[in-house]
């Protein structure tokens, strides 16, 4: 019950606020407090309101009497009398910030302006509701505030040196009747713009800008207040940007009757103009080009003199570089002393302080290597307030040419084969020996590089092979070709004694016969790392041995001159070779079939092997039902024979022996020395038997779609009568889907001579049967004809003969001439076309 007692006084103040909801005017709180002379801007602004988004707006003034009419937004004619001029002329200005909003411009306010203004808006709502003006008061004070330099600003610039310290004052002070606040901001102008560098707030805070706030938190920029009315900038050590004219901005401050603080003057005061010089620095190395004797000592000095006086200093780093056009960025830091007169460390250079502006290089034990061009670069610091310490000036002196000449190192290089091939195979060593060295130090050793040079026989340019090179730390580095027989112990380098190195081939070869020879490197121990001065090159030594070229004979035999299929073949392979030493053989055993043999198109089919070690082993010989029925045999050492059972009539052709001489390699393996191929032995089986014919025949060639094709295979037999018993077929289907012969046949099925069917898969829906329907008939049935089965067809017949001994005997394959099978469109399928 105590709720809805207590809704009803809230309905009410909602329904009144809604019916009391109407025109807003707004202007600001009163009073406004105005210096005398400044310019002053009085808004206002309306809202709520029904009508035209653009409102117009009226300004009147009162001195406590009636209001005069002073400018507006739509009636020319309102402004009274005594505005006129002061309208007219534009000392009084009303502008238009938005649809809803304006505001009253005096451009000096005068003590006369103080008083009421009040802000009109006329009506544009459909009822009257709201407030349709507003008033403020306007209070004008005199100008109070005074801002002066420290002393006149000279017309001439106040010089400095990069560095240095320096201070600016200004005096600010005002002696207004309301309680005001000061703001000091110092700015610089060093370009089209003033910017700010440090200000004290009228809530006494320091504000840096961003560019100068690292400065102002490490106390290098200061603001301080001396007395009651003098604000000091203090610089310390003055950089490049630091240049330009300094200005002291003063601005008065008056707390408004919102609480809020508002600015209501600004003076300023140009105080100095600062001039940054730059320190003068020179670099100078007091020595002209110079010459120095290997395992000598260089001795450089590099003076510096600058105009800087006070607290500073000198930071110096001696750079090398192997040409005069390098850049510093390519040139290598030698040594450097830093700002601390600490010096980087280094064993064979030192840097020492001789005085104040001279620094003295000093390199021990140089070599060749350090022949170049030596440079120094100096760099003035000076202090900073918070410690650090910034780099005012930097140079680089010019180059001076240093020519270390050398010692002339010398030793000679002979190369002396200890062992040399007499044969292939043989050991080959080399002995690379120091001879005679002279002005070596201790710092000395001596690698060797091996090089190889084919002999050939006309003028031809060669490029010597690298076999292996050693490096400064003795690490061996092989060439490219020589790699593989390094890795497998063929190759050994080794070295035998400080001035002795040997090269070791275990097996020669012929393609090693050459001329070998040798370089060796002396090394110098400079500056922490092994530098090359001097290469030697040996007289080449020439490996080489006479030798013949290798020959081999092949003699192939038959055994039995006569015999008839399905009796034994054999032939014999004697072989006979020349300069090979303690050869070895592998035999091959080849066939050149008739051109009918499809088994190898190329005419020749490897048989069989047996390699040097007499391991056997079956090539090509692909007949399943006599895998036992090829051997090949070492009879003797030189003679090999081979054997084949059961002959067939496709064995007919010449057969060959492939044989290949081998002689021993290098760590126990065979090296290929020559080829040899024997003479044919001819497999003819002269017989009177059977010949056997095949044709092709169909009573209907051309059928419809859906119909039956019917093809038969017809074999005939001429010269011999045999018995059905005596003979079976092999029988394939085939067809070519073109008019012309001129794509790979399709095979359709396949009827062996013990009566099994082979299909393959078809990839359309008619269907294939294949049957014997006589002893030598043979019919293929196409079920379903489609346009696919189309093209010329044929059979292939492969005939089986019973010989008086009961061996089958495979005759040669024949191939009927093809039929070319028409299928058409039935003629109810072709009306239900469109035309």
């Amino acid at each position: 019950m105590g709720h809805r007692v207590g809704s009803a006084p809230l309905l009410l103040l909602l329904l009144l606020l809604a019916f009391c909801k109407g025109r807003i005017v707004r202007v600001p709180k009163s009073p406004l407090i105005r210096v005398e002379g400044t310019e002053t801007v009085i808004p206002c602004n309306v809202t709520d309101y029904d009508g035209p988004s653009e409102q117009n707006f009226d300004w009147e003034f009162s001195q406590g009497t009636d209001f005069v009419r002073i400018v507006s937004t739509w009636d020319l004619s309102f402004t009274s009398q005594q505005y006129q001029k002061r309208v007219g002329s534009g000392e009084i200005v009303l502008r238009r910030s938005s649809n809803n909003a304006v505001f009253l411009l005096i451009k000096s306010i005068q003590p006369v302006d103080e008083g009421e203004y009040k802000c009109i808006t006329p009506s544009t709502d459909a009822t009257v509701q709201g407030n349709y003006d507003a008033t403020v008061q306007v209070k004008v004070i005199a100008d109070g505030l005074t801002v002066s330099g420290s002393k006149a600003r000279s017309s001439k610039p106040r010089k400095l040196s990069e560095g240095d310290s320096f201070e600016l004052r200004c005096s600010a002070s005002t002696i207004s009747s309301e309680h005001t606040h000061l703001q000091v901001t110092w700015e610089l102008k060093n370009g089209p713009a003033w910017q700010e560098i440090l200000s004290l707030t009228y809530e006494g805070k320091f504000q840096p800008s961003p560019e100068y706030e690292e400065r102002y938190l490490n106390g290098d920029v200061r603001l301080d207040t001396v007395a009651n009315d003098i604000y000091r900038l203090s610089v310390s050590q003055a950089l490049p940007m630091d240049e330009g004219l300094y200005r002291c901005l003063v601005s008065e401050w008056v707390k408004g009757a919102d609480s809020s603080w508002q600015k209501i003057q600004e003076k300023n005061v140009e105080v100095a103009n600062v001039v940054l010089q730059q320190t003068i620095l020179d670099v100078l190395i007091a020595t002209s080009n110079m010459s120095v004797t290997e395992r000598g000592s260089l001795d450089l000095t590099c003076n510096i003199t600058t105009d800087r006086s006070g607290i500073f200093q000198a930071q110096v780093t001696w750079y090398f570089s192997e040409s005069h056009d390098d850049t510093l960025s390519d040139a290598q830091v030698l040594l450097s002393v830093d700002r601390d007169s600490v010096v980087s460390n280094s064993p064979l250079i030192s840097l020492s302080h001789v005085d104040r502006n001279s620094y003295h290089l000093l390199m021990r034990d140089v070599g060749v290597e350090d022949s170049g061009y030596y440079f120094c670069q100096a760099a003035v610091w000076v202090p900073q307030h918070n410690g650090s310490w910034h780099k005012v000036v930097e140079k680089t002196s010019l180059p001076v040419s240093v020519v270390v000449t050398a010692l002339e190192l010398d030793y000679q290089i002979v190369l002396n084969a200890s062992k040399t091939p007499k044969f292939s195979d043989d050991p080959t060593e080399l002995e690379c020996r120091i001879m005679n060295a002279q002005n070596t130090e201790a710092n000395l050793r001596f690698t060797v590089s091996w090089y190889y040079r084919m002999h050939l026989r006309s003028d031809a340019v060669v490029t010597d092979e690298l076999l292996a090179a050693m490096d400064a730390d003795w690490t061996l580095l092989v060439g490219n070709k020589s790699r593989e027989r390094i890795q497998n112990g063929e190759i050994i380098f080794s070295k035998q004694a400080v001035d002795t190195f040997s090269l070791r081939i275990q097996w020669t070869s012929e393609a090693d016969r050459g001329d070998y020879y040798c370089i060796v490197s002396a090394w110098g121990w400079h500056h922490n790392n092994w530098v090359k001065t001097k290469d030697v090159i040996s007289t080449p030594v020439s490996v080489f041995w006479a030798t013949q070229d290798y020959t081999l004979t092949v003699e192939a035999v038959k055994l039995k001159p006569f015999f008839m299929a399905g009796h034994t073949f054999e032939m014999t392979c004697k072989v006979s070779s020349q300069n090979i030493k303690t050869p070895r053989y592998s035999v091959l055993i080849t066939a050149e079939k008739t051109l009918m043999d499809q088994s190898n198109p190329n005419g020749t089919t490897r048989i069989i092997s047996l390699n040097q070690d007499s391991v056997v082993r079956l090539e090509d010989w692909t007949d399943q039902t006599r895998v036992d029925g090829v051997v090949l045999e070492k009879v003797q050492e030189n003679e090999f024979r081979y054997r084949m059972y059961q002959t067939q009539m496709s064995d007919a052709g010449l057969y060959r022996c492939v044989v290949t001489a081998w002689s021993p390699g290098g760590g126990g393996m065979w090296r290929e020395a020559v080829n040899g191929l024997s003479n044919p032995i001819q497999i003819d089986f002269q017989t009177s038997g059977p010949v056997f014919n095949v044709s092709m025949h169909s009573d209907n060639p051309t059928v419809y779609q859906g119909e039956l094709a019917d093809l038969l295979c017809i074999v005939t037999i001429d010269r011999v009568a045999l018995e059905p018993d005596d003979m079976s077929f092999d029988v394939s289907w085939f067809a070519v889907h073109s008019f012309a012969l001129d794509r790979a046949p399709v095979l359709l099925a396949s009827l062996d001579r013990k009566g099994i069917v082979s299909q393959p898969r078809r990839n359309w829906s008619s269907d294939v049967s294949l049957e014997r329907i006589s002893p030598m008939e043979f019919r293929l049935r196409v079920h379903g004809s489609e346009d696919q089965d189309f093209g010329n067809h044929y059979c292939s017949v492969t005939p089986w003969v019973r010989s008086a001994t009961g061996v089958w005997q495979q005759e040669p394959e024949i191939k009927s001439k093809p039929i070319f099978i028409s299928v058409k469109m039935d003629g109810k399928d072709f009306r239900d076309f469109p035309c």
